[in-house]
């Protein structure tokens, strides 16, 4: 065990990168280092130890990773730095020779971390870089966490066995494994009691949740609804395969499930899907759109799509263009393949050339535009309940905040509307910002 003293009054800068669990992981880090007399820097102030928690979903995640080790050791010259997560799992001895790190992490390693800053109470390691040679991503620790705004972040799941062709999330994070229902329900209800009107369900493929406990996502989503504290739940990313009828249906009539969908489509062509090794085609996929539409013709529907995959020729890639323009989605998540070490996708002998990779991308996140100005367009004169945040970062009289569909609200700053839910009608749409006023 740490000895807190040790601890007392050092502080620490945290930095996170990719995915919104992340950043409830980062949180939860932060809670353990408080327990330990560790405080957050204050602007301006030196950091005694910075945790820089790394994302590895492709090469320029990679990169920004690398960037943002070295920019954080200059900003804190003295700090002992570690790196946790995700990069420092798959490339560990590629990360501890990035100049500035004293402390490589895997995923695994999160939950306890504390235990490994022993090398920071004890001197920095006789100047010695740190590679953890426990890599145990069996454990799963669950996690309800407060993020940089006003919703909560519930940690229900973790890791994932679909191993698709261009992916090396299973190999970072691990298999799929879970929390007990009973658990994650007593979470959202203290998250609600000591404020949170919003939690969002993060996990790497929450879709599949149960294989540790034998339950049900839906059985979650059901048991969740009936928490009292809590104004709104919101699923993240889910499978298209995963989104099961009865999952729709009960959030149409659901008190509490927000109608905001992030459903990951990677292809329009079937044939891609093939080689990525997905679980669905394009006519499976076009069934959940349509019944979300159905149900709720005011949803919101962000969808994740990858450009220039091995193996995506110029017809295959028109093929998915128009299958994606004919979608009643409100909005593209449009992500570029890079090449990603141990992965099958190596094995798929056509590759796409940058230039033309970008030129898809910049195809697609045209037709993105479209779609989230048509939705934005389709919601003046709707009446929806805003959940305000914060003052703009560029503009301290206007606050913002998002309805239960997802849109951006932007009006005049009142500091009672913090963490608030608020009834509005919307008016006029803001174009350029992709906001909305009321």
């Amino acid at each position: 065990m740490t000895d807190k003293n040790v601890f007392e009054n050092k502080k620490v800068a945290y930095y996170t990168l990719g995915c919104k669990l992340n950043f409830a992981e980062t949180s939860t880090i932060g809670k353990q280092l408080a327990e330990q007399g560790i405080r957050k820097v204050l602007p301006g102030e030196k950091a005694d130890i910075c945790i820089i928690n790394t994302c590895s979903v492709t090469e320029l995640a990679d990169k920004k990773c690398r960037q943002a080790i070295r920019k954080i050791s200059k900003q804190h010259p003295d700090s002992y730095v570690v790196a946790v997560g995700c990069y420092a799992q798959l490339k560990p001895e590629e990360v501890s020779k990035i100049e500035g790190v004293d402390l490589v992490l895997g995923t695994g390693q999160k939950a306890e971390i504390t235990k490994f800053l022993d090398c920071f109470a004890h001197a920095r390691n006789d100047g010695k870089i740190f590679v953890s040679p426990v890599k145990d991503i069996h454990s799963f620790t669950p996690s309800c966490s407060k993020g940089d705004r006003t919703r909560y972040f519930l940690k229900v799941q973790d890791g994932c066995d679909y191993y698709c062709s261009y992916c090396t999330i299973p190999f970072a994070r691990g298999r799929s494994r879970n929390g007990k229902i009973a658990d994650l329900v007593e979470m959202a209800e203290e998250a609600g009691k000591d404020g949170g009107k919003e939690i969002v369900l993060t996990g790497v493929n929450i879709g599949d949740f149960g294989k540790s406990t034998g339950e049900t996502f839906f059985d979650l989503v059901k048991a969740l609804d009936k928490v009292e504290s809590v104004e709104r739940f919101r699923i993240s990313s889910i499978e298209p395969n995963l989104l099961t009828d009865e999952i729709l249906e009960f959030v149409a009539q659901s008190r509490r499930f927000a109608p905001h969908f992030h459903i990951p489509l990677q292809s329009g062509s079937d044939e891609v899907l093939k080689l990525m090794r997905r679980k669905y085609d394009t006519h499976l996929f076009a069934s959940k759109i349509q019944k979300i539409n159905e149900l709720l013709p005011d949803a919101f529907i962000g969808v994740d799509v990858i450009v220039g995959t091995r193996g995506e020729t110029d017809e295959y890639f028109e093929t998915a263009k128009q299958f994606i323009q004919s979608l009643p989605v409100s909005q593209l998540h449009v992500f570029t393949y890079s090449e990603r070490q141990g992965t099958a996708a190596l094995n798929i002998d056509y590759k796409v050339n940058p230039q033309t990779k970008q030129e898809r991308s910049r195809q697609l996140l045209e037709i993105s535009n479209q779609k989230i100005k048509e939705f934005y367009r389709s919601q003046i004169g709707t009446n929806h309940n805003v959940l305000f945040e914060h003052t703009a970062r560029n503009n301290g009289n206007k606050m913002h905040g998002f309805t239960e569909n997802y849109i951006k609200v932007e009006t005049d700053y009142r500091i009672s509307w913090i963490n608030q839910l608020i009834p509005v009608t919307l008016g006029s749409f803001n174009e350029d910002e992709v906001t909305m006023s009321i």
